[in-house]
């Protein structure tokens, strides 16, 4: 019987069992694809993140010169950006999980079961596999791990990209665009529609990312309106697509409910509603978390007596501490307040927003910010910021102040 069984073997899955075996558990992992699947998404991060980890060298691509776009302003964010090397990263963990011996099984957990000493999971073909504890890293629609009743409409954030090239360069060369929220390319009734921006980036060699973003929506913005507006966009500016290599389609939700946090069954990832709700970023806090997440829940097993559900209770502890609920909650009031706002406050807040310190945005962007520092560097924002904003903000206190209340109670 393994001490630990994991579902899933994306990003999160393939991290966490390794982190787990490197605690001296004995880990096996179930996934409904095999663990060398590639992994279809692209990850974006700051550099920064990374060198903080010693990770720098997973780094697949890196830009100094980052840009926003915000109506009329043009502001460079003077901190470098990269993508990770899906590939390296994927194959560092696969060869951690073949050193230490960590089994993997192809199956769909569609079930599970706990007892005082063990759980069993069982998969859509029957098979049934029991460890001490099961983490789930199936993703925002987990196999197992069971959330709250949701409280609000689910807003989603989605992307529709391509990696190619073009007549013309869609963003200077060695560029990369966090953020363009120019909308001179619309025709004036689109205007009044969701906003939407571009995410682009010089790939090298000619080739380039473009990707049309909805930062966040409900419902999701649909594929094809994001397809229209991408070209719309590069048509303004002279540009056509002229060979594509690779077609995105991003769409995930950014305020799923929280786990049941007193459930038997742990999640981490996307399963445990770790997407930041306010920008959705996942993947520094999955790399800066996970080890802790690994520390507690192998402690918690060291005892032969633990239970499944004493093991999960102290993992969870670790994972949603009380500091860190009241985080997201004010995270979920900043999406609420985002989701308000029309094309021209966007502009505005963003733009007020990135002339803080950096360490204010960059903290608040990669949640590693602490409690007080998040609520100050918002009160210097709504002090900096356009009235229209503020206006917003102070509308948001009434129609989305429970969010607020559950940042000062829980």
């Amino acid at each position: 019987m393994a001490d630990v069984l994991v579902i899933g073997s994306g990003p999160a899955g393939l991290f966490m069992a390794t982190a787990l075996e490197q605690r001296g558990l004995k880990v096996e992992g179930l996934s409904p694809v095999a663990a060398t699947e590639h992994w279809p998404n692209t990850y974006g991060i700051w550099a920064d993140e990374l060198e903080a980890l010693g990770m720098e060298a997973f780094l697949w691509k890196r830009w100094q010169k980052t840009t926003a776009y915000m109506g009329d302003n043009t502001i460079p964010l003077n901190r470098d950006y990269g993508l990770i090397d899906r590939e390296k990263l994927q194959g560092h963990w696969l060869e951690q999980s073949n050193r230490h011996g960590i089994r993997w099984h192809v199956g769909k957990a569609v079930n599970v079961t706990h007892g005082p000493s063990r759980s069993e999971v069982t998969d859509a073909q029957g098979n049934v596999y029991s460890a001490r504890l099961v983490v789930d890293t199936s993703g925002h629609s987990p196999a197992l791990v069971k959330r709250l009743p949701t409280m609000k409409p689910i807003a989603y954030q989605a992307a529709y990209g391509i990696v190619g090239r073009f007549s013309a360069p869609p963003v200077e060369p060695g560029q990369m665009v966090l953020m363009d929220y120019r909308d001179d390319y619309l025709p004036v009734p689109e205007k009044k529609l969701p906003p939407t921006f571009l995410y682009a980036m010089d790939f090298g060699d000619d080739v380039f990312f473009v990707e049309e973003t909805s930062l966040a929506h409900v419902p999701g913005i649909p594929m094809d309106t994001l397809e229209r507006r991408l070209h719309q966009r590069l048509a303004h500016r002279g540009v056509k697509v002229s060979e594509t290599h690779h077609v995105e389609r991003c769409l995930f939700p950014m305020n799923m409910p929280l786990p049941d946090l007193t459930q038997a069954a742990v999640g981490f990832g996307g399963a445990a509603s770790m997407v930041h709700p306010a920008t959705g970023y996942m993947q520094g806090a999955l790399l800066r978390r996970g080890p802790d997440l690994a520390k507690a829940i192998a402690q918690s097993l060291e005892s032969d007596r633990t239970s499944p559900k004493e093991a999960a209770q102290a993992a969870w502890q670790i994972l949603w501490s009380e500091d860190r609920l009241r985080k997201h909650y004010l995270y979920s009031f900043g999406l609420e307040n985002l989701m308000d706002f029309k094309t021209r406050d966007l502009q505005q807040f963003f733009t007020t927003f990135f002339g803080l310190e950096q360490s204010q945005w960059a903290g608040f962007l990669a949640d590693t910010s602490t409690l007080p520092e998040i609520v100050q560097a918002m009160l210097v924002l709504f002090g900096r910021t356009s009235n229209p904003v503020r206006w917003g903000l102070m509308s948001s206190v009434f129609s989305h102040g429970n969010l607020l209340k559950r940042t000062i109670t829980t």
